[in-house]
C-alpha cells in the first residue's frame, strides 16, 4: 500500500509538473502573439502599456510598461464610477426641489420661484422617452394644484451645491462648442446642450435649421450651404466664447441632414430660462426674469419660514446614470458624479470646496487606496478623461478592475460590470468594434480616445471561461486611430481565444 501510495504521489507530481509546463508554454505563446501585434513597425514611435490578469488565480498573462504612466482618456471614467458606486451606492438618487418664497393670494404667488439643484445630470429627455421638458410640465401641474396662475417674482436657479468652475482642468478651448465639453453645473438640463438639426435644401441654398428645445436662450446664425448629392458632408459649428451665439457653417449634401448637440454657456440660466418658457406656454404668467443665483446680492435662506416646497423631482438611481456614463462615455455625467462624491463624501480638508472636482478626487481616492493603488504614482484632474493632464498606469487600472470584480458588495460589482459596453453592442462606444470573433458579446470594456491616445480597459472571458482583467493603452502614435483600434481589438480577440 505504501508503495502504491508513493507511486500515486509520484505520478500526481509528474502530471502536475507536466500541466504547469504546458500552461507556461501556452502563456508564452500568448505573449509572443501579443508582442507581435504591439511591435509592428507602424508603432515604432508610439508607446504601449498593457497588463492582463487572470482573476481566477491571479496569474499575470501579459505585461508591458505596467508601471509607466499613460494618458487614459475616458478610461478615467472607470475610476470615477467605481468610487461613486462604492461610496454612494447603486441606489443613490438626486432630488431637485422647486420652492417658493412667498404666499399665494387669489392665484398669485407673491414672491420668487426657486429651483435648488442637487447635481442631477439627467434632467431632460434621456429618461423620459425623449420628452425633454416633461419634468417642467409636471412642475406646471404642481403650480396649478396650488392655484398659482401668476408669479410676481423671478425664476431663480440655485447651483451652489457645486463650486462655480464650469470646465475641467486642462480642457481644450476648441472642444467647448460640443456636447462632450458641456459646462458643468449642479443645475443641468438636456445635457447642457441644444440639439441642432440641419436639413439640406437645393444645391447652393442654405440648409433649414431647427433645434430642441426650441428656446430663445441661444441665437443660431445660419451660414450653412447645400452641396450636390454625393459630395462629402463637412460639419462646421462654433459657439462664440462666453456667449450663446452659435455659428452654423456645415456643408450638407442634398437629401441629407446633419445633427449635433452643441453646448450652451451658463447651464444654470439655461435651465430656468427654458423652465420659464414652458411655464408661460402652460398658461402660468411670470413677471420676473430667469436668474442665476450667483447674480443675487442676497441668496435664498432655506431656513426661512416663508419658504415652502412646490414640487420635487427624484432622479433614476445611480446605477442607471453610471450605465449612461460608461456605455455612452458621457462626460458631463461623469464630471457631475465626481462633484457629487465630493459634496456627499468630503474628506476633512477645509481648503477644498465640497462640490468641487478636487474634493471629488480626494474622496474617490479612498476607493483607489482600498484597491491597493499607490495614488502618488497616478494623477487625475477631471472625472471624464477629457483632460490630457490625467495620468494612470496599466497596473493601477487592473488593480481597480480586480478590486471591483472581488468587491464584497456584490451589487456594486454587478452594477459596475453591467455598466460597461459589450463588444458589438448597439448604442455604445463598442458598437462598431468586435462585430465578429470570440470577443463579440464577451468583452466588456471602457474605451478611451483623445488626440494621439487610444485605450481600452475592462474584462474578457477566455475560451475556457476564465475572467480576465486587462488594460491596454497606446500614446503618441501618428498612424490613424482606426489602425490603433484594430490592433487593440486584435489583442483582446487573442485573449478571448486563449485557453489555459
Amino acid at each position: 500500500m505504501r508503495l502504491r501510495s508513493g507511486l500515486f504521489l509520484l505520478l500526481l507530481c509528474s502530471l502536475t509538473g507536466w500541466t504547469d509546463t504546458l500552461r507556461a508554454q501556452s502563456i508564452s505563446q500568448l505573449q509572443t502573439a501579443l508582442d507581435r501585434l504591439l511591435d509592428q513597425p507602424a508603432y515604432e514611435s508610439a508607446f504601449w502599456g498593457a497588463l492582463v490578469l487572470d482573476l481566477q488565480d491571479s496569474t499575470v498573462l501579459y505585461a508591458r510598461h505596467t508601471r509607466q504612466n499613460f494618458t487614459p482618456a475616458s478610461v478615467t471614467k472607470l475610476f470615477v464610477t467605481a468610487a461613486a458606486l462604492e461610496q454612494l451606492g447603486p441606489d443613490y438618487r438626486y432630488v431637485t426641489r422647486l420652492l417658493a418664497d412667498g404666499p399665494v393670494i387669489d392665484g398669485v404667488l407673491h414672491g420668487n420661484l426657486i429651483v435648488r439643484g442637487a447635481g442631477d445630470p439627467a434632467i431632460g429627455g434621456r429618461f423620459t422617452d425623449g420628452d425633454r421638458t416633461a419634468i417642467f410640465r409636471a412642475w406646471a401641474d404642481s403650480l396649478r394644484r396650488y392655484g398659482i396662475q401668476r408669479i410676481t417674482g423671478d425664476l431663480i436657479g440655485d447651483d451652489d451645491y457645486f463650486d462655480d468652475m464650469p470646465l475641467g482642468t486642462g480642457w481644450s478651448w476648441d472642444d467647448l462648442t460640443y456636447w462632450y465639453a458641456a459646462e458643468i453645473s449642479a443645475l443641468s438640463f438636456n445635457d447642457n446642450c441644444v440639439d441642432v438639426t440641419i436639413e439640406a435644401g437645393r444645391p447652393g441654398e442654405p440648409g433649414r435649421i431647427s433645434w430642441e428645445p426650441p428656446t430663445t436662450y441661444v441665437q443660431l446664425i445660419n451660414q450653412t450651404y447645400t452641396v450636390p448629392a454625393g459630395q462629402q458632408l463637412k460639419e462646421g459649428y462654433r459657439r462664440l466664447p462666453g456667449t450663446n451665439t452659435i455659428l452654423l457653417f456645415s456643408r450638407v449634401p442634398e437629401g441629407r441632414r446633419d445633427t449635433e448637440s452643441l453646448a450652451v454657456h451658463n447651464p444654470t440660466r439655461f435651465f430656468v430660462h427654458v423652465l420659464r418658457e414652458v411655464l408661460l406656454a402652460e398658461g402660468i404668467a411670470i413677471e420676473g426674469r430667469p436668474v442665476d443665483v450667483d447674480e443675487l446680492s442676497i441668496k435664498p435662506d432655506y431656513g426661512a419660514p416663508n419658504l415652502w416646497t412646490v414640487a420635487t423631482y427624484t432622479s433614476p438611481p445611480l446605477s442607471e446614470i453610471v450605465r449612461v456614463i460608461n456605455r455612452r462615455s458621457q462626460n458631463l455625467y461623469a464630471e457631475m458624479i465626481l462633484r457629487t462624491l465630493g459634496a456627499e463624501r468630503p474628506v476633512t480638508d477645509t481648503t477644498l470646496h465640497p462640490g468641487s472636482a478636487e474634493m471629488g478626487l480626494a474622496a474617490a481616492a479612498r476607493t483607489w487606496l482600498q484597491a491597493g493603488i499607490d495614488t502618488s504614482y497616478i494623477q487625475f484632474v477631471d472625472g471624464s478623461g477629457l483632460s490630457a493632464q490625467n495620468l494612470v498606469t496599466p497596473e493601477a487600472t487592473v488593480r481597480l478592475l480586480a478590486y471591483m470584480a472581488h468587491h464584497p458588495n456584490r451589487a456594486v460589482w454587478h452594477t459596475f460590470y453591467a455598466s460597461l459596453p459589450t463588444g458589438g453592442e448597439e448604442e455604445t462606444t463598442l458598437q462598431d468594434r468586435f462585430r465578429t470573433g470570440r470577443a463579440r458579446g464577451n468583452v466588456r470594456a471602457k474605451t478611451g480616445t483623445l488626440s494621439n491616445t487610444s485605450a481600452l480597459a475592462g474584462y474578457v472571458r477566455t475560451s475556457d471561461g476564465h475572467l480576465l482583467a486587462f488594460a491596454l493603452f497606446c500614446n503618441h502614435y501618428t498612424v490613424p486611430t482606426r489602425q490603433v483600434r484594430r490592433t487593440i481589438d486584435a489583442f483582446v480577440e487573442q485573449l478571448a481565444r486563449y485557453r489555459n
